[in-house]
């Protein structure tokens, strides 16, 4: 993943279309190298996952360009690369293991991540995890409990609990978030070392089970639709 870093670092610095192109070679080699890299976690994930094993890399990364229509930053590419490793692919609605690396002052997420969870999640979803947490929080928080080395993400909460839960429940903060997602920030030793691979899916595997609890609810929300 050196070489990733390296591209990246340098796509920061030169974040332009003509420099780009006149670099498209790194490119499609940092990029080869990450799909690699992608499909050797999902091998590895699906081990103890096996929801995830017949998805490959395709399935699961973003594209480096930009959507600048609507948006003040107008750089063309973006300076990090991601996989989003989840049931039927990065855009089915379902929780997953998310990969991400990052240029070196990016500040897109803050640095290099390993994160599982669901961001974003459809209405139908959300209703259906909170419905969840409410008759199991308990087992909810113990899930997190498991996963030591990750942290919840609160960002985006709501300031009250939703309506149609009581206040006064005991794990009403869980209720008022938006996005449902673990993260462990890593760094650049953890991308660059040769047990990258071990080392990660050992921490995904401490997930599991906030990740099952996430898409046992969103799998009955869809099979209402």
């Amino acid at each position: 993943m050196k070489r990733v870093l390296e591209f990246l670092n340098n796509l920061q610095q030169n974040n332009y279309r003509e420099w780009f192109e006149d670099n498209k070679s790194e490119y499609k080699e940092a990029q080869a190298i990450f799909n690699e890299t992608v499909n050797k976690l999902i091998v590895a994930i699906s081990s103890f996952d096996p929801a995830i094993a017949k998805l490959t890399a395709k399935d699961c990364t973003f594209r480096i360009y930009r959507d600048v229509r609507f948006s003040k930053d107008k750089n063309p590419y973006k300076t990090h690369m991601g996989a989003f490793i989840s049931p039927y692919g990065r855009g089915s609605g379902y929780s997953g293991y998310y990969f991400h690396v990052e240029a070196e002052g990016a500040n897109y997420i803050g640095g290099h991540i390993l994160s599982t969870g669901v961001y974003r999640p459809e209405p139908s979803a959300l209703k259906s995890i909170r419905e969840e947490i409410f008759l199991n929080g308990e087992r909810f928080e113990d899930t997190i409990a498991k996963a030591k080395d990750f942290q919840l993400e609160t960002g985006e909460a709501l300031k009250r609990v939703p309506g149609g839960y009581p206040s006064d429940y005991k794990y009403a903060d869980y209720l008022k978030l938006k996005n449902y997602f673990l993260t462990r920030y890593v760094d650049d030793s953890w991308m660059t070392s040769p047990d990258l691979i071990e080392r990660s899916v050992q921490e995904y595997r401490t997930t599991k089970e906030f990740h099952d609890m996430l898409n046992k609810a969103i799998s009955y929300a869809f099979e209402k639709r």
